[in-house]
């Protein structure tokens, strides 16, 4: 493949309003580019690949299709005046990835499916597009993607443990999640002010998978909300809106009502979000 080095490209200052920080290091691009797996011949979907070094690893590494969705006009330009982007291989969408409906573009690119997810995800909407992710249907395979170390924490974390929140219980319910590794800021031009991580998410197999992600959402965010309470005065207002005593339901579920939210399984939370889907 050959070599691009467009200083326009790569020397383009990042956007603090889309939360762009670049990384340019071959080595960390390969990690990041493989920690899901291998990608030789299937499908990818990249979301802010910015300047394309990420962009570059993967198609190095055999990838047989690669739709990069970008929202800055300037790197979107330059990415359609690569050779794979005008071969094929290299898809490129100049959207903002909150609006785009990947399923459609899918079908629409002639992808094969599962389509894995590898990206240095923007910032500022990282946390939005990986809750999308974890809803959408059996289109999306395993997942590569770079967060603020913390916000990779709280995804990958165990009950008990300081980051445990709604967003590990919704990861674990159709995902097994860990860190592959973590960058310090110096890695990335510009710098951001804190640590940065790559979560894998390997989906489950689909009779293990959690089908009410929404009730699910809902019940360990009002669980959380109040996480220093005992549940049955954390989830009181919650179960009212049920038309259910917080106390009793929990007991009938067979869930302690003295107990904290950041000390319940995943089990424990998938009782009380299947009681609320039935």
């Amino acid at each position: 493949m050959n070599e691009h080095n467009d200083p326009e490209l790569t020397q383009a200052p990042a956007r603090k309003a889309l939360g762009q920080h670049f990384l340019f290091d071959p080595n960390i691009l390969h990690r990041a580019a493989t920690a899901a797996g291998p990608v030789e011949g299937r499908t990818v979907i990249e979301v802010g690949p910015g300047p394309g070094g990420l962009t570059r690893a993967i198609l190095k590494e055999g990838v047989k299709k690669l739709i990069a969705v970008e929202t800055d006009p300037r790197f979107a330009s330059a990415l359609l005046e690569w050779p794979e982007a005008k071969d094929g291989r290299l898809v490129v969408i100049e959207k903002d990835a909150r609006k785009v409906k990947w399923e459609e573009v899918l079908r629409e690119t002639g992808a094969e499916l599962p389509a894995m997810m590898i990206s240095n995800l923007p910032y500022n909407v990282g946390t939005i597009l990986l809750i999308d992710w974890l809803k959408s249907g059996n289109w999306r395979g395993e997942m590569a993607l770079m967060f603020q170390k913390e916000v990779a924490e709280r995804i990958c974390a165990a009950p008990g443990t300081e980051h445990y929140g709604r967003l590990a219980v919704l990861t674990h319910a159709v995902t097994r999640p860990h860190i592959a590794f973590t960058l310090p800021p110096g890695a990335f031009k510009p710098p951001p002010k804190v640590d940065s991580a790559v979560a894998v998410l390997e989906p489950l197999p689909e009779a293990e998978r959690f089908p009410h992600l929404d009730k699910l959402e809902q019940v360990a965010g009002a669980a959380f909300g109040q996480r220093r309470k005992m549940l049955r005065a954390a989830l009181k207002p919650f179960a009212k809106k049920h038309g259910l005593k917080a106390e009793e339901w929990l007991k009938s579920l067979d869930i302690d009502p003295t107990a904290r939210a950041e000390t319940l399984t995943q089990a424990e939370f998938r009782r009380m979000a299947s009681s609320l889907a039935k």
